[in-house]
């Protein structure tokens, strides 16, 4: 495990970023608010960190009372990392440097990866009321836990794991634009750019907004 570096400087700013400013730290954190992810889980949606760089962070984040690490019960037996209450708080902060960063996603490059699950945040941003999303979009499928998520996953990948409140249907240009800031949620659903299905309340007042 490596030593904590520091700036040595009395400053909460400063103090956060001796813990959470090393690269791959906060994105670790994204990945983690979908609930309790494997090693492999974590490496195959962490495209670019080296094996040895991801186990450095996620040892340093154990450390630092951002994540524990505990092992499934048979059949399972592996080991899965999850945020701890202090790692959750991560929360808004991940939400504003999200929006702060929409003017500098410009056009996908050639080299950019993408997974379905980083639009997440963006709508979970754009969405209000309370219930369970899900999200269709040309590069994959996610669920978001919209205003019921206090100490579970915020979002997960894939479908539903049951009957959600409201489907959302777009394609890859509506989710870009909603994703840069570009294009409203609502504004989207009233030009007819997504389509909503389902009888929850959240899915009849997208309709109905």
């Amino acid at each position: 495990m490596s030593p904590r570096r520091s700036y040595d400087q009395y400053c909460s700013a400063a103090r956060a970023l001796d813990v959470v400013g090393d690269r791959w730290t906060l994105l670790i954190v994204r990945e983690l608010l979908a609930g309790p992810r494997r090693y492999t889980d974590l490496h195959a949606d962490l495209p670019g960190v080296s094996t040895d760089v991801l186990a450095s962070r996620l040892k340093d984040m154990e450390r630092d009372g951002l994540t524990t690490r505990r092992r499934l019960p048979p059949p399972g037996a592996a080991y899965v990392y999850e945020l701890t209450e202090r790692g959750r708080e991560l929360l808004p902060v991940l939400q504003a440097l999200g929006a702060w960063g929409q003017a500098e996603l410009g056009e996908r490059r050639p080299t950019d990866a993408v997974r379905a699950h980083w639009f997440a945040l963006p709508f979970l941003r754009a969405l209000e009321g309370e219930g369970l999303v899900e999200v269709r979009l040309e590069e994959g499928t996610f669920h978001l836990y919209v205003g019921i998520a206090e100490d579970g996953p915020v979002y997960g990948d894939g479908p539903a794991p049951v009957e959600p409140d409201a489907r959302l249907v777009l394609d890859s240009a509506t989710s870009t634009a909603i994703s840069r800031g570009e294009l409203s949620l609502l504004d989207a659903v009233r030009g007819g750019r997504i389509e909503v299905t389902g009888d929850g309340t959240l899915a009849k007042a997208l309709r109905e907004a």
